[in-house]
């Protein structure tokens, strides 16, 4: 039997980065998130810097993403996104775990793949970032908006899917009602 994957993509602020972390603990297998940023920077030679701020975001929406690509219709993104599907693809191969986020679940498709997707209600991600980062500087409700409306702009332009169709994974879980810890179990029975 090959290596088994644990992909899990998330609304901002419904800890699924935390609530991976917690289940690959358990599971005894690695979890790669910021991780995958130093990997492809290496991989590109890019700032890391840059990679991180621009790895998972379609920045500015959809208009900046046009506005972004050269005459046959490529963009500097597009060479993380290269970067990235050979990066996930390369510790897929190597052993186990679990992958946060970056249309892991859409790189992985032909894998041995748990497809997780972590979500909250609006309120209690809004306490959680608050809480948890600190955000207080700009109004944590339109903070969350900002932040899924880019995740759903990169995942639909990098995977050909609609962010957050429960077609697209195996198992939803509301953080908010479950916990973060009761997410983290459930995903390692499930594994």
């Amino acid at each position: 039997m090959g290596n088994r994957i644990i992909t899990i993509s998330r609304e901002f602020g419904s800890g699924g980065r935390t609530i991976g972390r917690m289940a690959a603990e358990k599971l005894g297998i690695p979890c790669y998130d910021q991780e995958l940023i130093e990997k492809i920077a290496e991989e590109t030679g890019m700032l890391k810097s840059y990679v991180e701020s621009n790895v998972e975001d379609v920045q500015g929406g959809w208009l900046s993403v046009l506005a972004g690509r050269d005459y046959y219709g490529h963009s500097p993104q597009d060479d993380l996104h290269a970067a990235q599907t050979k990066v996930i693809r390369e510790l897929a191969d190597k052993s186990s775990c679990v992958i946060i986020g970056r249309c892991a679940d859409s790189i992985l498709g032909d894998y041995d793949v748990l497809k997780v997707f972590i979500h909250a209600s609006m309120e209690k991600r809004a306490e959680r970032i608050v809480n948890q980062y600190g955000e207080t500087a700009e109004d944590p409700i339109q903070r969350l908006k900002d932040k899924d409306k880019k995740r759903k702009a990169y995942y639909q332009l990098y995977s050909d899917r609609k962010w957050g169709a429960m077609e697209n994974y195996h198992v939803a879980l509301d953080s908010g009602v479950l916990g973060v810890e009761r997410c983290a179990e459930i995903i390692s029975q499930l594994y």
